[in-house]
């Protein structure tokens, strides 16, 4: 069997365990977690405004 993989982000107004159940929905399961800095820049700086959190979702496929 093969594996299906799809990176999941969680959006700003959903929590993590939306997420899951949304991922879940469409057959997935959480395999990994990853965050990441989201940046704007400010003054010519760049500020971090919210970390963007993704979710790695594994499926078998026949």
């Amino acid at each position: 069997m093969k594996k299906e993989t799809v990176w999941f982000e969680v959006e700003e107004n959903e929590t993590i365990t939306d997420c899951m159940e949304r991922m879940g929905k469409q057959g997935f399961q959480v395999a990994g977690r990853r965050e990441e800095p989201l940046f704007a820049e400010v003054d010519g700086k760049p500020v971090p405004i919210r970390q963007i959190i993704l979710l790695k979702g594994i499926k078998e496929v026949n």
